[in-house]
């Protein structure tokens, strides 16, 4: 399939679509393309999504549509799980086996708990080195950009957490372990470290997300489901609220929803709500996001149905 259609066989636009899709991306796409593709079938102008995955990456991709894009940045911060195999003996420059082969060295042979020692030494909070071809920016530019032109580049250190680090299975070269990280953990580097812990190298060679935060594989279609049946796929989208549903929930009388929508700040519903907060209407529905500072709640994010005029909230 094409990257781009033309203007006539372009669908109509669902300008009242809004929602989330856990799609399960397949191998050889980057997370652009496969946005846009479900962008297209689905027919909308806004898609975005929440935690890149490399073209080699498959599994689970949040992308929201319509007003819901909105709302992407409050799905950033969770942790993600991932099934990984990394090649053992072998590094690449970009950590991963698209990459071209820096070093080889000999395949290690842990005996009894040895691989499990290691394995432990990469739980909990840890410093950790990015790759040099990562999409992190430095100077305006991305550390693969420079990388690619041969310019020397430094790559950052950041605090990540792993959460859980398990094997799976041992058969030489192959190492193949789950992993529970925090946000901006690279499981690449994450595979090099192993193999440099085990006294040897290790790449990427398999990479597979299973959840989001709280959005499994259970709630995944596939990019050719969305493709052939549209229809179906607008039907599995999640509301909104889904996004928000670990943030503190606030309900609102009419008036004041009137008021939030309209950008005036009215007074906490409880006289005491602090911090970032999911707004709700007396029916139920999501009005958007409110900063309160326990005296007065002001909006953030206002969501409106298209169509709706100012004023006037969801």
């Amino acid at each position: 399939m094409t990257e781009s259609c033309s203007a006539s066989a372009r669908p109509a636009e669902d300008t009242a679509l809004s929602g989330l899709l856990v799609l399960d991306k397949p191998e050889g796409l980057t997370s652009h393309s496969a946005v846009q593709r479900v962008r297209r079938a689905l027919g909308v102008k806004r898609a975005g999504h929440a935690g890149t995955l490399d073209p080699l990456a498959t599994g689970v991709l949040l992308v929201a549509v319509g007003r819901a894009t909105r709302l992407l940045e409050y799905l950033t911060l969770q942790d993600k799980a991932y099934r990984a195999e990394i090649r053992l003996g072998v590094r690449t420059e970009t950590l991963d086996r698209e990459g071209d082969v820096v070093e080889t060295l000999p395949v290690p042979e842990p005996e009894g708990g040895a691989l499990e020692q290691v394995l432990a030494r990469f739980r909990g909070p840890q410093r950790q080195t990015a790759p040099v071809f990562s999409a992190i920016k430095r100077g305006g530019q991305r550390l693969y950009q420079k990388a690619r032109r041969g310019e020397a580049v430094e790559a950052p250190v950041r605090d990540v957490t792993v959460h859980r680090l398990d094997l799976v299975a041992w058969q030489t070269p192959d190492l193949t372990v789950d992993v529970v990280c925090s946000k901006g953990t690279y499981v690449r580097a994450l595979a090099r470290d192993l193999g440099e812990a085990l006294g040897s190298a290790g790449t990427l060679w398999q990479l597979r997300r299973t959840r989001s935060g709280t959005f499994g594989l259970d709630l995944a279609v596939t990019l050719s489901q969305v493709q052939e049946d549209p229809q179906a796929a607008k039907a599995a989208l999640l509301p909104a609220e889904a996004m928000v549903a670990d943030l503190p929930r606030v309900t609102v009388e009419t008036e004041a929803a009137a008021a939030l929508a309209r950008g005036m700040a009215v007074p906490c519903p409880t006289g005491e709500d602090e911090g970032v907060r999911a707004v709700f209407t007396p029916d139920g529905a999501l009005l958007g996001i409110g900063q309160g500072d326990g005296a007065f709640l002001r909006p953030h994010k206002i969501l409106r149905p298209a169509g709706d005029q100012p004023g006037d909230c969801a």
